[in-house]
């Protein structure tokens, strides 16, 4: 682990980085998967061209994972779960979310003891969840019925949420400073001053300014800021934790944005029409999870391209690791209805008449989902298990 973060020099950050995201991989199967994104499309190109069916292109969030589903609140904060990280969102082939989604959901049960019959189960409500919801991609969805209480519980967790639960959990105190410590560490003076100049941009303060209950041209200013070290694929790439004072001292309030830098997708993609990684997030992000999409920007720092987010207390995570057999299926048939009403939102009648009759063809009289979803995830499971494993040997050399 490294030493006190307060010691550690920007020169220091890439082999700090490396080793938390090793020792985050090692922590167990799923959390692999989880982080190593390009583990999965490696597998792919070389094992699925012909077997898994090309899909309308739409944009898919490329990292179609448990964890990255979740409530998020938009700018006036009205809650709706939708995906929640678009680092690799491209225009690509939308039967790569679900076989994505379908792994992370079965190295899950796995995690959770769960038998192989339940993964069967999970797999079959998965796909009808996917096809009800890309058959009616603007009704809303509800999390009601037997099995959802792991998501329920969620849910009204996050409709508690406000400013002070988000400070608390993301900077330790309701105090307006952030830090320094195991995951904020301190700046070079040349990214403060970028980051200071970033927040006096015109579209930057006009975006800050947008969310409810803010006036147009009241000042916003940079009252702290830091290296942030989070997540686990994205260890590595420039992050930045800003807090903004909105207003003047008297009657100020806070905000915290989370700027992180864009870098190439992994996933097989279609033409784009985005000038910089950074705009190819924000713009999945607007088609796929409008909630998450609308307080985003497509910003330049230090001669990189970074994407800027308001975070907002409301935004979570499902924790599905441990999960009975009911809680498990129902969850697999749940969010699976969210990526439908995701990729079905950009597709017209015809489109979605058409990729729903190409899903539904290959269901087999075994097995109600198509064989094409079954066999990667099966094939998928037996070669993450192995680089899990040979991570975690390498991991144990060097620690």
């Amino acid at each position: 682990m490294p030493k006190a973060a307060t010691s550690i020099k920007p020169t220091d950050r890439a082999k700090v980085l490396t080793a938390n995201r090793q020792a985050k991989m090692a922590q167990s199967a799923h959390a692999y998967v989880r982080g190593n994104t390009l583990h999965f499309y490696e597998w792919l190109k070389k094992h699925s061209a012909r077997s898994i069916p090309e899909g309308p292109p739409v944009w898919i969030c490329g990292d179609c994972h448990v964890g990255n589903i979740g409530p998020l609140a938009d700018s006036e904060g009205h809650i709706e779960i939708q995906i929640r990280d678009l680092d690799q969102t491209v225009v690509g082939n939308p039967a790569h979310d679900l076989v994505r989604l379908a792994l992370s959901l079965a190295t899950a049960a796995r995690g959770s003891d769960l038998p192989g019959v339940t993964v069967v189960k999970m797999m079959e409500q998965m796909i009808d969840g996917y096809e009800q919801a890309l058959t009616t991609p603007k009704a809303s969805m509800k999390a009601n019925g037997d099995g959802l209480e792991p998501i329920q519980a969620v849910l009204r967790q996050s409709q508690r949420r406000r400013w002070h639960h988000l400070a608390e959990e993301r900077i330790e105190d309701v105090k307006p400073v952030i830090p320094l410590g195991k995951r904020f560490w301190a700046l070079e003076e040349k990214e403060r001053a970028g980051i200071n100049a970033l927040f006096e941009e015109e579209g930057v303060v006009k975006k800050i300014l947008e969310f409810k209950g803010r006036k147009p041209k009241t000042k916003i200013s940079v009252v702290d800021a830091a290296y942030w070290m989070k997540g686990c694929s994205s260890l590595g790439r420039l992050r930045y934790a800003v807090l903004l004072g909105i207003g003047k001292k008297s009657e100020r309030s806070y905000c915290l944005i989370d700027l992180k830098e864009a870098t190439p997708a992994a996933a097989p993609q279609s033409r784009m029409k985005v000038r910089s990684n950074a705009q190819r997030v924000v713009t999945g992000a607007c088609e796929l999870s409008p909630n998450l999409g609308q307080r985003m920007l497509a910003v330049r720092l230090g001669g990189k391209d970074l994407v800027m987010r308001e975070l907002m207390p409301q935004d979570l995570k499902f924790d599905l690791d441990r999960l009975t057999q009911e809680e498990a299926v129902a969850a697999a048939r749940y969010l699976a209805g969210v990526v439908g009403k995701a990729h079905g939102r950009q597709m017209d009648v015809k489109v979605r008449s058409s990729w729903l009759a190409k899903l539904r063809k290959q269901h087999s009289k075994s097995l109600d989902a198509p064989s094409w979803l079954w066999s990667s995830v099966v094939a998928l499971i037996a070669d993450h298990e192995v680089a899990y494993l040979e991570h975690c040997r390498l991991y144990a050399t060097n620690h």
